[in-house]
């Protein structure tokens, strides 16, 4: 994590269309993600935590770019990247896929959003995958454009979403299904500002996401939604470790990368190996299956306090000797506990086994544990439901 970036920061990293109002409203810390800063801090984590599980609260994610794929072959270039069976993708509708690479290894895990039949949006993680979704448009030919459209998402997270949403735009809200999307405008002091609504969110709270089309808009809209949300008690925030670990959500680069494939990260339910059409990495993703895998992401309870645990990944051990993984760990305010996620050797990765992590202040229990360890009424199973 960086502080806030100086005035005279370079141009090659690009600011939100909400950075400004970022800083007016606190934030005090950012980080480059998709070559654009992103704030990671706007006091406490604590603060923060409070504001996301009690009240609600709007993040800058902007720098979670968008690419887009339009054009007769549309569907085709879709197909290819992901190894997700997408038969039954309607039109407004999200779904959460992975982008593998030829080994089977997760390049990214964009929620992708279906506005055409010949028009896709894939709201990626921190990666450039414009130039990936290029490369293979040319290399196969294609009949598609890939671009980066003028859309800048901003996520608003919390129990009272919703009533935030009905102030912004109306109660027919409420009517908006888990992992689909439309079409609105929201009336602010620049004008009505054109957004794409998703019931979606990086939380494990109740969520939306506006994705804004049109940056002009961006210093007014997160004005309006402080004003109309002063009611409800709204902060400015950002993603959270501790409640997304609490939900089982991985973090790209941070649980997994290129060298992780989907069956070590238990998303078996998103590589179809058996459909007719072709994707990269099914020969690889077919021979992982077949053979098995040699370790799995778990959830973990370290035992002992917050303090001491370290920053980063930690070694875990296995009582035979084996060799883990912990990718991500935080102080749970919920579980009152170390609450981690990682990678145990296959024949330990089984809820209830013990193991150690090595942390700063010496060997720790990590229990495995199910996930996700916190079921809010967002959702009643894992975030990669839809």
């Amino acid at each position: 994590m960086s502080k806030k970036p100086a005035s005279n920061q370079s141009n090659r990293i690009r600011r939100s269309p909400y950075y400004e109002a970022t800083v007016r409203h606190g934030a005090t810390g950012f980080t480059v993600y998709n070559h654009m800063w992103m704030p990671t801090a706007f006091g406490a984590q604590s603060k923060t935590y409070k504001a996301l599980t009690e009240r609600v609260t709007i993040w800058d994610t902007a720098a979670e770019r968008q690419v887009q794929i339009k054009g007769p072959d549309a569907e085709k270039l879709m197909r290819l990247l992901t190894p997700r069976n997408l038969d039954n993708w309607r039109v407004g509708q999200c779904k959460y896929l992975l982008l593998c690479n030829r080994s089977g290894g997760v390049l990214n895990d964009p929620v992708g959003l279906k506005l055409a039949e010949d028009r896709y949006w894939l709201s990626i993680a921190d990666a450039d995958m414009l130039y990936w979704a290029e490369g293979v448009a040319v290399g196969r030919d294609l009949d598609v454009t890939v671009s980066e459209p003028d859309v800048s998402p901003l996520q608003v997270q919390g129990p009272l979403a919703t009533e935030l949403m009905r102030e912004l735009v109306g109660e027919w809200i409420e009517g908006l299904k888990f992992f689909n999307f439309c079409k609105a405008d929201i009336p602010t002091s620049a004008g009505d500002a054109p957004v794409i609504i998703s019931r979606t969110g990086w939380s494990n709270e109740r969520g939306y996401e506006l994705f804004l089309r049109d940056g002009a808009y961006g210093d007014a809209l997160w004005e309006r939604c402080f004003e109309l949300g002063e009611k409800y008690g709204v902060a400015p925030a950002c993603p959270n470790q501790a409640n997304r670990i609490e939900a089982g959500m991985v973090s790209h680069r941070a649980d997994m990368d290129e060298t992780v494939n989907p069956y070590e990260l238990g998303m078996d339910r998103l590589v179809d190996i058996d459909q007719a059409q072709d994707f990269i990495g099914k020969a690889a993703l077919r021979r992982i299956r077949d053979e098995g895998v040699r370790r799995k992401l778990v959830g973990l309870q370290i035992a002992g306090p917050g303090k001491g645990v370290g920053g980063g990944q930690l070694e875990l051990i296995a009582p035979d000797g084996a060799r883990g993984l912990v990718t991500s760990h935080a102080w749970s305010p919920r579980k009152k506990a170390v609450l981690a996620l990682g990678f145990a050797p296959i024949d330990h990765a089984y809820t209830g086994a013990r193991l150690r992590a090595l942390t700063d202040d010496g060997e720790r229990e990590a229990i495995v544990s199910n996930l996700p360890f916190v079921i809010t009424t967002k959702r009643q199973s894992m975030p990669l439901a839809a």
